[in-house]
């Protein structure tokens, strides 16, 4: 169905004039001290009747008066928000980055009788129906970050594979001391913003000087930066999701 008919079909279900709808995006623009937010009578109608597509601000505009959801009123133009996170990892970029978190997760919920949780075993066989959660409902009030191994960061490999994706805690952004840990799988990992880009890696904090540590097996080389005037912690990876050949 044409976009702007169902624009139409919302705002007469919920009793809303070309008048009502102009006004209260007036309250929305003065409420967050942009013109961008207005929607005038004229342009509704074009939106409505002429196919003129809303910019981002004028979108936002009538999602929020109509009580719509973007993701949904993005999919009538065709523009499917759901799969940026997707789209985006199918091409990854050279250098190590921050990265948005996915919009949601697919997630088994329920398992064949025989599936015993204390043994490997072929999960996708074991799964008899997968869900979809928003991502934010996993979430727990606990906000993390999310960190991208660039395609031609080989720091830690083959420990973290280039197109890794890295969960990151932000409140764990002290620099635990060497020796607290068994193996190099239970030494923890940081992401370091190092102003010109960002590294992953383990380190070492000597006093003033961060000392970041690639895996021996990496063809990288040791570095070494000021706090805080030269790099920042951003966080502890706590989780990752990487292939283990390439794409």
């Amino acid at each position: 169905m044409f976009p702007g008919i169902r624009l139409r079909q919302v705002r007469e279900r919920l009793g809303f004039t070309y008048r009502d709808v102009e006004q209260a995006s007036y309250e929305l623009a003065q409420r967050h001290g942009r013109t961008e937010f207005i929607v005038h009578i004229s342009r509704l109608a074009d939106f409505e009747n002429s196919g003129a597509i809303p910019s981002l601000h004028k979108l936002f505009s009538l999602c929020s008066i109509y009580h719509l959801n973007p993701d949904e009123v993005c999919r009538w133009y065709d523009v499917p928000l759901g799969d940026i996170f997707s789209n985006g990892a199918s091409g990854g970029a050279p250098n190590t980055h921050l990265a948005a978190a996915p919009r949601g997760v697919n997630l088994p919920i329920h398992f064949d009788p025989g599936f015993d949780p204390q043994r490997t075993t072929y999960l996708t066989r074991m799964v008899q129906q997968w869900g979809y959660f928003e991502a934010a409902a996993l979430k727990n009030g606990h906000q993390y970050h999310y960190g991208y191994i660039g395609s031609s960061d080989h720091w830690m490999g083959p420990l973290l594979r280039p197109g890794a994706l890295v969960l990151v805690d932000p409140q764990k952004q002290r620099v635990d001391d060497p020796g607290g840990w068994k193996n190099e799988a239970d030494r923890p990992i940081y992401l370091i913003d190092i102003r010109s880009g960002y590294r992953c890696c383990w380190c070492v904090l000597e006093r003033s000087r961060l000392a970041l540590q690639p895996h021996p097996l990496s063809p990288c080389f040791p570095e070494s930066y000021h706090l805080p005037e030269e790099a920042e912690v951003v966080g502890r990876v706590v989780g990752v999701s990487m292939r283990l050949i390439d794409a």
